[in-house]
């Protein structure tokens, strides 16, 4: 310590040489230059002029509705749909946001300095940031050039204000704060917080909300009442209530009222999200025109957007348990091809919903049977009609060296029946007998012709199958090919934009009208489907409404889809992870919602009949589960020349089971007489007489194509004598083996 008080002595009494700077001068040096770089990295870092314009602005498109109502609040960086006028703002209002963020707004300029040193003050003493004493118009600022929170964000958010209320008048600065100011759950502006918390227009507020209005920003997570922040809202509340009435702008009877009445919350109906939607309309006029116009005005209904919304997510919510997590909906009128409503479930069950930021509208899935219509359509133009025979009955074809067999979803046959009652019960041994009547490679091209893009494969690779839905489609473009059916066999181009240039082009002829008509009335009528759905189906609806559901394998999806005389509704239900549903089928899942969204679209019209052919006959129709023969609509004059019952049978006699190298399995947990396997032959009348061979030795004699044969392990060759008016023949062999 002496060392140190004599080195300092000693440096004072060094004299200063001529040339050497005194303390001070280096002070004053270090001064200038940090106020120099104060002054530089203050100007570099204030906001461009253009970030101060208080001019509405959007970040996004606006969608509108075909009534020019918005489709939804804006999720955006500003609000530009709900923008209120300062003179449309409660004068109560804005004393209560005025006394609450900027007691002195008017009387300063950018900056309250006493606001400033009141809350450094308070910050000493609490040791620790208690107040921001940010004005109004500083918000503003950091509203319109966002920076972090920070002491030189403060330093220089004082500058922009200063410049702000040069440039703007203190009426336009506290408008844009209004209609700007956040609130939780991503609104902004008065006008939205009274809508999301209260339900109502801001006209419409009693004191006590207006004064919470003015208290949320504040903390708006935090004070959310919807989220716990009740208690604190209300303590804070009340501090401003009284703090407005010792300033003289709320007399003491309503401060009486405002304290004693409890914040009434009124969640606004829940509205619908539009993200998918928005998505596939900027595609759409990317794709035609290169350029997004600021305001789109679209065909949707708001009103039924929601509606629907609100109905499919109800829906699955009830079907939870049974492990169904997404879903979609489709309305379309048939007349205009305008979309009215573009649903999609599940995007806000959760972080763990499968798929729930995918388009499940555009997604393509399994259709099940309900491609069966357009089949049936095209097997009426080629030469079939409701009236028609085909035999139902069991059938099994041959996959590598096994054996499929198809059976109906109740796993009943019926024999023969009508095609109005094959297409009506959804049968799929029948749908096998038409498309093969029509063609795979035809069905296929006409399917193409109806706009499903998403069946890219041949003919060739989906097989028969395709008349059973193994292709997957969307659900966009079933519901385009239903359009079609609508309107008579033309296909509609479906349009989301309102003011689209191309919607008067006409569309293609893809079935007669006919055929499409007919297809209707079928899929209309409850007695058409009583067998497989039962008298009291969920698809019979009030109103005349064709219906058609399906399912695809392992319940993996399940479709309804249905037109009346204006309207086509789709709906999908599934997981978009491929996972299978626990059983949910087209009619115990989304055929509910279909009735729902049909009353709610027929409730302020007048209905109508769908469409029938003119001179349209009558023909008798003798099959399945009646006492006698009835009476229903064919186009075909001519019935007496309607061909016989359509069989599997082809024209020359063969062995149609078992099919080539086919390996059969026998089971020894079973007993052997119960193990079975049965022969069966094709073109063969059922009185002919037939022996059977296996491996050149008699197995058995058979009156007509069938016989019953006990399994026994080994590999075999089975042959047919057959014996009829036409002679004898010999059939076979065909290889086979039991393993």
């Amino acid at each position: 310590m002496e060392w140190l008080r004599w080195s300092w002595s000693q440096f004072a009494r060094t004299p200063m040489r001529p040339n050497e700077w005194s303390w001070p001068r280096w002070a004053g040096l270090g001064t200038s230059a940090f106020l120099v770089w104060l002054g530089v990295a203050t100007w570099a870092g204030l906001a461009p002029d253009e970030a101060l314009d208080l001019a509405p602005r959007a970040t996004r498109h606006i969608l509108f509705d075909r009534q020019g109502q918005p489709l939804a609040e804006d999720a955006g960086e500003w609000n530009v749909q709900n923008q209120v006028p300062l003179y449309r703002v409660p004068q109560r209002l804005k004393d209560a946001v005025l006394l609450a963020e900027d007691r002195r707004f008017f009387a300063h300029r950018g900056v309250d300095w006493i606001a400033r040193a009141h809350g450094l003050w308070q910050g000493i003493r609490a040791g620790r940031n208690v107040r921001g004493a940010s004005t109004i118009t500083e918000q503003v600022v950091r509203m319109l050039k966002p920076r972090p929170r920070t002491l030189w964000s403060k330093w220089l958010e004082g500058f922009d204000a200063r410049r702000l209320e040069a440039r703007a008048t203190k009426s336009d600065i506290l408008e844009f704060y209004l209609n700007q100011v956040p609130y939780a759950s991503n609104r902004r502006g008065v006008a939205n917080a009274a809508r999301f918390y209260f339900d109502r227009d801001l006209g419409t507020l009693d004191t006590r909300e207006m004064i919470a209005l003015a208290i949320l920003p504040r903390a708006p997570s935090g004070l959310d009442p919807y989220r716990g922040g009740a208690k604190v809202l209300d303590r804070r509340s009340l501090r401003l209530a009284t703090a407005m009435r010792h300033a003289g702008v709320l007399p003491a009877a309503e401060w009486q009222r405002a304290i004693e009445t409890p914040l009434d919350l009124q969640p606004p109906p829940r509205r619908s999200a539009i993200g998918h939607f928005r998505n596939y309309v900027e595609r759409q006029l990317s794709a035609r025109t290169g350029k997004l116009p600021l305001n789109i005005t679209t065909t949707l209904d708001s009103g039924l957007v929601d509606f629907a919304q609100g109905l499919l997510d109800e829906r699955l919510a009830s079907l939870g348990p049974r492990h169904v997590h997404n879903g979609a909906l489709l309305v379309v009128d048939r007349r205009s091809g305008e979309i009215r409503a573009w649903v999609v479930a599940g995007a806000d069950a959760g972080m763990s919903t499968p798929g729930r930021f995918l388009d499940a509208v555009l997604i393509p899935r399994q259709p099940g049977s309900a491609l069966k219509p357009f089949l049936y359509a095209a097997a009426f133009d080629a030469g079939w009609s409701p009236a028609e025979r085909i035999e139902d009955a069991p059938y099994s074809e041959a996959v590598g060296t096994g054996l499929h067999r198809f059976n109906n979803y109740s796993r009943q046959f019926y024999g023969e029946v009508s095609a109005r009652q094959a297409l009506g019960n959804s049968l799929n041994i029948p749908a096998l007998h038409a498309v093969n009547f029509v063609g795979p490679d035809r069905y296929l091209d006409i399917l193409h012709q109806l706009g499903f893009e998403s069946l890219k494969k041949s003919a060739g690779f989906y097989g028969d199958g395709l008349a059973l839905g193994n292709g997957e489609v969307s659900l966009l473009e079933l519901v385009r090919g239903f359009t079609a059916l609508a309107n008579g066999g033309t296909t509609v181009r479906l349009r989301a934009i309102a003011d689209d240039e191309r919607r008067a082009e006409p569309g293609a002829r893809v079935f007669s009208r006919d055929a499409a008509l007919l297809v209707g009335n079928v899929l209309s009528d409850p007695w058409a489907r009583v067998m497989e759905f039962g008298r009291y189906s969920t698809l019979n609806l009030p109103v005349q409404t064709a219906v058609k559901t399906g399912t695809s394998t392992d319940y993996r999806d399940a479709w309804s889809v249905g037109f009346d005389s204006r309207y086509v509704v789709g709906i999908w239900m599934g997981n978009l992870d491929q996972t299978p549903t626990d059983g949910i089928t087209g009619s115990t899942g989304p055929a509910l919602v279909l009735r729902g969204v049909f009353a709610y679209l027929n409730r302020d019209r007048n209905t109508g009949k769908l469409p029938l052919p003119a001179d349209l006959p009558l023909a008798d129709s003798c099959a399945f589960g009646q006492s006698g023969c009835e009476q229903i609509y064919d186009y075909k004059t001519n019935v007496a020349a309607r061909s016989p019952v359509a069989k599997w049978q082809a024209a020359q006699a063969s062995i149609l089971t078992p099919t080539p190298n086919l390996r059969l399995a026998y089971d020894p947990r079973l007993p052997a007489d119960r193990q079975m396997f049965r022969f069966t032959l094709g073109g063969v009348e059922p009185e002919a007489h037939v022996t059977w061979l296996l491996n050149g030795e008699p197995a058995g004699e058979t009156r007509g194509p069938d016989f019953m044969w006990r399994l026994t392990r080994g590999t075999y060759a089975v042959e047919a004598r057959v014996e009829d008016e036409d002679g004898a023949r010999m059939l076979g062999p065909v290889a086979f083996s039991v393993r």
